[in-house]
């Protein structure tokens, strides 16, 4: 299958754009320990975005893998994971901040270093917000591509540095017209003293019309419905 578009996000790197419903976004991290924070909204409603607590309640879950949905606060899908070399995507930790960056790597800034600086997901958010006539106000908890953070019975959480392995992939499914914003920095849990630098390609592929037999829509009862809630959507819509 040949790819529509494809792009190598370095370590740092942010990037944000339109796709079309009835793709495949396929994640591949190009060394080990990558982490790549995702936020997707509506293209026609930006008020509509991803919603983590309705996420997981809805698929009685705390990770993410083949099979799930990512939701939308009216209950639709905007994209489905449809493949998965590693089993588990964390749902939980959110993206870095400024402050967190500095603490844990050290201070940097961009006028004594250039493009060198060390970035959080908080700022790249932040930009590709605004480059989509959104701001602040409009930042969700993300998904974290490829890391897995799990909980110990004292409640604590923690960070799997041996769980993305080099070419690790997942692939994503748009269900809805999407703005994706993507950052390609650390997971907040990552202990590394080093801020990791890992590549992650991105490749963008036609997918086929989805049926009433595929596997994310059967998943769970409430996949069904939430498929449901989103053809009438874009159905009523004329799409």
């Amino acid at each position: 299958m040949k790819s529509i578009w494809t792009k190598t996000l370095k370590p740092g790197e942010k990037w944000s754009g339109n796709i079309g419903k009835g793709r495949y976004l396929k994640f591949r991290a190009d060394e080990a320990g990558a982490n790549l924070s995702v936020l997707i909204y509506n293209m026609w409603d930006s008020s509509e975005r991803y919603n983590m607590p309705d996420t997981l309640k809805a698929q009685h879950c705390a990770y993410l893998t083949k099979g799930n949905i990512l939701l939308s606060d009216n209950g639709r899908v905007l994209a489905s994971i449809v493949e998965d070399s590693l089993g588990w995507h964390d749902s939980i930790s959110g993206h870095t901040t400024r402050l967190a960056t500095d603490e844990k790597y050290g201070e940097t800034k961009y006028q004594e270093v250039g493009n060198d600086w060390l970035k959080s997901g908080e700022e790249n958010f932040a930009v590709e917000l605004v480059r989509n006539d959104l701001g602040i106000r409009d930042m969700v908890p993300c998904v974290n591509l490829f890391s897995r953070v799990y909980c110990r019975e004292d409640g604590s959480m923690h960070y799997d540095e041996n769980h993305c392995k080099k070419g690790a992939f997942v692939t994503l499914r748009t269900e809805m017209d999407i703005i994706l914003i993507l950052s390609n920095t650390p997971n907040p849990l990552d202990n590394r003293a080093d801020y990791p630098s890992v590549p992650v390609t991105v490749e963008v592929f036609q997918a086929p019309e989805v049926e009433l037999n595929d596997y994310c829509v059967n998943f769970r009862p409430e996949n069904y419905r939430a498929f449901q809630n989103t053809w009438d959507y874009i159905n009523l819509l004329g799409w």
